[in-house]
């Protein structure tokens, strides 16, 4: 009887511990993709810097992302090829030029920086699987976002790409 009190108890604590560690964690659908992330994680960490990142940013008149339909209607079975490429426009572009002068800012973005990596590894287990297909018009929609991109100098395009953080955010949470 002593055994199966400390199985309980020990399963108990072990179910706690699971739910306190993915408290946060939200299951996102990009298409056949089911991805677990912590937005609540990465939205703290860029509220926290949005303000000094965003008054970083010299070209106030062009979007990266916003630009007129980039991420918005995107169909269901394209929202994975879009998800796994800016993941990895983020890792691979962005968050390598986002560099300050405050330990603090440059923090919190390493932060966000390893969830996105994350989120890449992940998004590219869909995309090896062949859950995560790229079709015209999310292929067509990544390019017009790299074109906004590279249409700014490396520095200026990751600082405005990490200020409109926020807009990929409520994207993928809309994706739920």
């Amino acid at each position: 009887m002593k055994g199966s009190h400390l199985f309980l108890c020990l399963f108990s604590v072990s179910c706690w511990v699971n739910s306190m560690l993915t408290a946060g964690n939200k299951i996102f659908h990009f298409g056949a993709c089911r991805v677990s992330m912590s937005v609540t994680e990465i939205r703290s960490g860029f509220t926290a810097i949005k303000a000094n990142i965003q008054a970083r940013d010299p070209v106030r008149t062009l979007s990266i992302l916003s630009y007129p339909h980039s991420l918005h209607k995107v169909q269901s079975s394209g929202r994975c090829c879009i998800a796994h490429n800016l993941f990895n426009f983020y890792v691979d572009k962005v968050f390598k030029h986002c560099k300050t002068e405050d330990s603090y800012i440059n923090r919190k973005i390493s932060s966000i920086a390893n969830s996105f990596l994350s989120m890449k590894r992940k998004l590219g287990q869909c995309h090896e699987e062949n859950k995560c297909m790229c079709g015209q018009e999310s292929t067509e929609k990544f390019k017009q976002i790299l074109a906004n991109y590279e249409g700014l100098n490396v520095t200026s395009a990751a600082i405005k790409s990490l200020g409109e953080l926020d807009i990929l955010l409520d994207w993928m949470e809309k994706s739920r």
